[in-house]
C-alpha cells in the first residue's frame, strides 16, 4: 500500500473533481470505510476495505471538453464542478497519462486543420468533446471525436497527423451528437480508422469495448472486485445465474466459468451486441444476453416459475427501481450479490430486500482513489429456502 506523501494537484481548487486531494492514501481508505460502516454497518459486519496497489493514473476512460477563450485560444479540460466553465487540464493525477497526451495533441492539431470547437451558447462549431479509452491488458487505444455533424474536414489527414505522434492509437471514431444537450455522446458512431472498438482482458476473459459501452474505469481494482464477488457467491456447476444490468457482460462471463447457465439482461442495445460478441470471442456457450428492462425480465421469469440460484446486480448510482426489487422478491433467488458504486442508494434498496434476505457479507472496494466514491459488494442469502 503506497504511503509516500502525495504531491498536491495544482488544479485541485479549480477542478473540484477529487474530494480527497492532498490526503494520504491510507486516510482516504479509512474515510471510505467509515462511510460504508455508517450507511451499512447496522445490517452486518463491514470487512476492511480493499485498497489499490497504485492509486495514480488508473482511469482508462478520459473525457475532455473543448472551448475557446475570448482571445481565440483553444483550451481543453473538464467543467468546473457545478458550472459549465472549462478548467484547462493537460495532465491529471488519476487519468491515464497516454490519454492525456493524446488529448493535448488533438488540441494542437485543431488550428492547423481549421476545426472549430463547439460553442453551446450559439450551437455553432464542430468538435464538442474528445474521449480516449485505453485497454490495460492489450495496450489498445480508442479515440472518440464527439462532433456536431458527421462532416469532418480532411479526416484521413487528421488521423494520419494524430497517429504520426501517437502510433499506438488503434481506432478513431466519430461520435455524432447533433442535439443541444448536456449528454456527452450521441447515438451514431462512425469509425474513421480501425475497427471502431478496442479489446481488453479482465479475469481471463476478452471483452470488446465500443464508444458507448459501460466498462469499469479502473482495470486492476475491477479484477479485485469481480474475483471477490465470485468468492462470496460460491458458484458451482449446478447454479443458474442472472446478471442484471449486465452491460457488455463482464460479471456474467466471469460467473459463466463456474456456473451451469448465465443470463445477462441489459437495456442498452449496443452493450448487448458487444456482450453477445464477447461470449463468442471467449467460446462460452452457457451464457446468453437479453436486451430489455431487467425488472420486467425477472418478473417474466417469476411468472413462468423459473428457478434462479444467484442474481448479480450492479445498478447505476441511483440504485434499483422499486419495480426491479419487487421482481427480485417474487423470483426468490437463493443468493443476491449486490454490487454498488453508491452505498447510500444501496442501503435504501437493502431495506427492501431484507424482508426476505439476510446480509451475509459487506465488502467495500476502493475503485476510485482520490474521489469520494466507494464500491461495495453485499452478499444476501434467502432466509427461507
Amino acid at each position: 500500500m503506497p504511503s509516500e506523501k502525495i504531491p498536491p494537484c495544482p488544479l485541485a481548487k479549480k477542478c473540484g473533481g477529487c474530494d480527497y486531494q492532498g490526503m494520504p492514501y491510507e486516510r482516504q481508505l479509512l474515510e471510505k470505510e467509515k462511510l460504508v460502516k455508517k450507511l451499512l454497518g447496522s445490517m452486518g459486519e463491514v470487512r476492511p476495505i480493499l485498497g489499490a496497489d497504485t492509486p495514480y493514473h488508473y482511469r482508462n476512460k478520459v473525457h475532455a471538453v473543448f472551448s475557446r477563450k475570448r482571445n481565440g485560444e483553444i483550451i481543453s479540460g473538464i467543467y468546473q464542478e457545478g458550472t459549465h466553465r472549462v478548467v484547462p487540464v493537460d495532465a491529471c493525477q488519476i487519468e491515464n497519462e497516454k490519454a492525456d497526451e493524446i488529448i493535448v495533441t488533438i488540441r494542437r492539431l485543431l488550428k492547423s486543420f481549421r476545426i472549430r470547437v463547439y460553442d453551446e451558447d450559439t450551437d455553432f462549431g464542430l468538435l464538442r468533446h474528445v474521449m480516449v479509452r485505453t485497454a490495460a491488458a492489450t495496450g489498445q487505444i480508442m479515440v472518440v471525436l464527439v462532433v456536431r455533424t458527421p462532416i469532418f474536414p480532411s479526416k484521413n489527414n487528421f488521423v494520419k497527423a494524430l497517429r504520426a505522434v501517437h502510433p499506438e492509437i488503434t481506432t478513431v471514431v466519430l461520435n455524432v451528437n447533433e442535439r443541444r444537450t448536456s449528454m456527452v455522446l450521441g447515438e451514431r458512431n462512425i469509425p474513421i480508422y480501425g475497427k471502431g472498438y478496442i479489446e481488453d482482458v479482465l479475469c481471463g476473459c476478452s471483452f470488446r469495448i465500443s464508444p458507448t459501452s459501460f466498462y469499469q474505469v479502473n482495470a486492476a481494482q475491477t479484477e479485485r472486485l469481480y474475483k471477490t464477488a465470485m468468492t462470496l457467491a460460491r458458484l458451482n456447476k449446478r447454479d443458474r445465474v442472472v446478471d442484471a444490468y449486465c452491460g457488455i457482460g463482464t460479471i456474467g462471463m466471469v460467473a459463466a466459468k463456474t456456473a451451469r447457465e448465465v443470463i445477462g439482461v441489459e437495456l442498452n442495445k449496443e452493450a448487448v451486441r458487444d456482450a453477445a460478441q464477447n461470449a463468442v470471442r471467449n467460446h462460452m456457450d452457457n451464457i446468453r444476453f437479453v436486451q430489455g428492462d431487467a425488472g420486467m425480465f425477472l418478473e417474466g421469469m417469476a411468472d413462468r416459475e423459473e428457478q434462479v440460484d444467484v442474481v448479480f446486480m450492479d445498478p447505476p448510482r441511483s440504485g434499483s427501481s422499486e419495480a426491479f426489487l419487487k421482481s427480485l422478491l417474487i423470483l426468490k433467488p437463493k443468493k443476491i450479490v449486490y454490487i454498488s458504486c453508491n452505498p447510500e442508494t444501496q442501503a435504501r434498496d437493502l431495506k427492501t430486500l431484507k424482508k426476505d434476505y439476510r446480509v451475509e457479507a459487506i465488502q467495500p472496494v476502493d475503485m476510485f482513489p482520490f474521489c469520494g466514491h466507494v464500491e461495495t459488494i453485499v452478499l444476501l442469502q434467502r432466509e427461507t429456502l
